[in-house]
């Protein structure tokens, strides 16, 4: 990625699910569509790849990531091997039996002239703020994960 034309976001929400059940239910990356508003599709290819199709401002988009590290109940990294260029991490803590935090990072470089507005008017950070309020509402309401992957995958080097 190139660093100058980098974005950074972060954002982190409190849900009233115990971490283990929050970190599940983020695993199950082809249940993305029901909360993140623009992503219209992710599949996952094996356990480290997923193909993701997003509508960014109108335009859709499609790429490909590959998950870098994977710490059950902690976290899970990820980085773009194809189209739009992206990278983050998400992280659990545990803040009682019954409640966690959720922290996103994620870091991505705007592409032409609709993306760079957007970022400049802050689109993306009120896009994943959103998602996660949705995945909040998502999780309480259900009250247990839909599946889990509980897998560990580490990073070269």
């Amino acid at each position: 990625m190139d660093k100058k034309n980098v974005s950074k976001i972060m954002e982190s929400i409190d849900v009233d699910v115990p971490v283990r059940t929050a970190y599940n239910q983020f695993t199950q990356f082809e249940e993305f569509p029901k909360f993140m508003e623009d992503v219209e599709a992710v599949t996952q290819l094996d356990d480290q790849t997923l193909r993701w199709k997003a509508s960014i401002g109108g335009v859709t988009k499609e790429w490909t990531s590959r998950i870098t590290e994977q710490t059950p109940d902690k976290r899970i990294a990820w980085t773009n091997t194809d189209g739009a260029t992206n990278a983050g991490v998400v992280t659990f803590h545990r803040l009682s039996d019954t409640r966690a935090r959720i922290a996103l990072q994620l870091d991505y470089e705007p592409e032409g002239v609709v993306e760079n507005v957007g970022d400049v008017l802050g689109v993306v950070s009120r896009s994943a703020r959103a998602d996660l309020e949705r995945f909040k509402k998502y999780i309480e309401t259900r009250g247990r994960e839909s599946g889990g992957y509980r897998g560990t995958i580490r990073s070269p080097g």
